[in-house]
């Protein structure tokens, strides 16, 4: 028979045993990881097909309507994210995972919010056409768009439409173009996605996502007229010297008095194109760098005495009396020194060019105080009394080989970029010009720069 002594210490000896079988804290965390691991499996297997969905929507974008990369894989990585985070077990007993009504309308929810965040306009529609929802730039494109009216409220274009009609029998993203010319003209692209939510079609509903087109092709416009007259006006003085050089070499050869004429004109031409070009490079290095405004502190009266100092020479040639007037005090912006220069250089020149000879050319300079919240601004404009420019050429003079008169343009000089160059320069500075003018009245062409203040 054992004594009670003898139990005491066989308990006492199994104590420690019985202890080290005890899970610790770290056993305990291990354990805990495990489960929360097992659990978002679980609920990632509960979203799969969600998440499968997402996926080819993703890659249906990207595909089909160049949705960015890095966007895609946001949307998709916040997605998987929520589903783990929202998705719960609705049936203990079978052992599948599905989602609950809560959790379903919490998903929903996350959806909403990614498509808020697209820069670009999203709609859901039903399998019908009409609007479930629209992101704030959807609303903002189209102010007449609200959930629960029909698509063809906002968009009436009948290729758009049909792709709606025939996109649950299709079950495949598609990408369709379209035109509106009202209220302005716009050319869209509108990329349309099908989807199921279930087993059952009576739920499918459409994913429409919208590009403007518009202004990448007005751009592409604008790079080949771009090319177009500027090759023009390099094969112009191109055929006139490659003419005089075959006179010369062949029929002209030994005419001393032919090299007299022709050589003078080749000159010409040759100085002609050398200004083409380098308009052109210095246009292209103003667009390198149209979004880095200057920040060095230029102060406009420098740059209105060394102005006068360069032109006032070329003025007293051509027959022009020049008057600069200069700031009273120190007229301070922010702003790339030379660049300043070459704005009043050309607007002097251009006055030069098609003042009347004879006639007065004069730079004044204003301070224009803050209004609302309009900061203090500098002005300097440049007049002339030539015979001015008829209204309807206004809105087109800063457009690039733009000339009111291209015939007197060329014979005095002119690129038709000088204009062009004087907006980019502006744009950098984030400055503003003004022109006025009236036929027979001259013109008056005036730069504005916002004043910076001394601390």
């Amino acid at each position: 028979m054992t004594s009670q002594s003898q139990v005491s210490g066989l308990s006492d000896q199994a104590e420690p045993r019985v202890r080290a079988l005890q899970p610790g804290p770290i056993g305990r965390a291990g354990q805990a990881i495990l489960r929360g691991l097992k659990l978002l499996g679980v609920r990632l297997w509960a979203s799969l097909w969600q998440i499968v969905a997402m996926a080819v929507i993703m890659a249906t974008l990207i595909a089909v309507a160049d949705l960015p990369w890095a966007l895609a894989a946001t949307a998709f990585i916040s997605f998987v994210a929520a589903a783990a985070l929202l998705s719960r077990q609705d049936s203990e007993q079978s052992g599948e995972a599905q989602e609950s009504p809560i959790a379903s309308s919490r998903v929903a929810s996350a959806m909403h919010v990614m498509a808020e965040a697209f820069p670009e306009p999203v709609i859901l529609l039903n399998s019908t056409g009409q609007v479930l929802f629209c992101n704030a730039s959807a609303r903002g494109f189209f102010t007449a768009l609200r959930e629960g009216s029909h698509i063809s409220s906002v968009i009436r274009t009948p290729e758009f439409l049909d792709a709606i009609n025939a996109a649950p029998e299709l079950g495949e993203a598609v990408t369709v173009t379209y035109a509106e010319r009202v209220p302005v003209g716009r050319r869209m692209a509108a990329t349309i996605a099908p989807l199921k939510w279930g087993h059952e079609s009576a739920g499918d509903d459409i994913l429409v996502l919208l590009r403007d087109l518009t202004e990448g092709e007005r751009i592409n416009q604008m790079r080949a007229d771009f090319i177009a007259n500027a090759s023009h006006e390099l094969r112009t003085p191109l055929a006139s010297l490659r003419g005089f050089i075959e006179t010369l070499q062949s029929s002209a050869k030994e005419d001393t008095g032919a090299r007299e004429r022709f050589l003078p004109i080749m000159a010409e031409q040759a100085s002609r194109m050398t200004r083409l070009i380098d308009a052109l490079l210095s246009l292209s290095r103003l667009e390198m760098n149209a979004h880095v405004p200057p920040s060095d502190h230029v102060d406009l009266n420098d740059v209105i005495d060394h102005a006068k100092d360069t032109l006032e020479p070329l003025a007293g040639d051509m027959g022009f009396t020049f008057e600069v007037d200069r700031f009273p005090r120190r007229a301070i912006v922010l702003g790339d020194r030379d660049e300043l220069v070459q704005v009043l250089q050309n607007l002097v020149q251009n006055a030069l060019k098609y003042g009347n000879r004879g006639g007065k050319v004069r730079m004044e300079a204003k301070h224009i105080p803050s209004l609302g919240r309009q900061a203090d601004r500098f002005a300097v404009a440049v007049i002339d009394d030539g015979p001015g420019i008829a209204p309807e050429h206004l809105p087109r003079l800063t457009e690039r080989f733009y000339r009111v008169d291209v015939t007197s343009s060329r014979e005095k000089g002119g690129t038709g970029l000088g204009l062009a160059i004087v907006k980019h320069i502006l744009n950098r500075h984030r400055g503003e010009l003004v022109i006025a003018s009236e036929p027979g009245k001259g013109s008056t062409f005036t730069i504005m720069l916002n004043e910076v203040r001394p601390d």
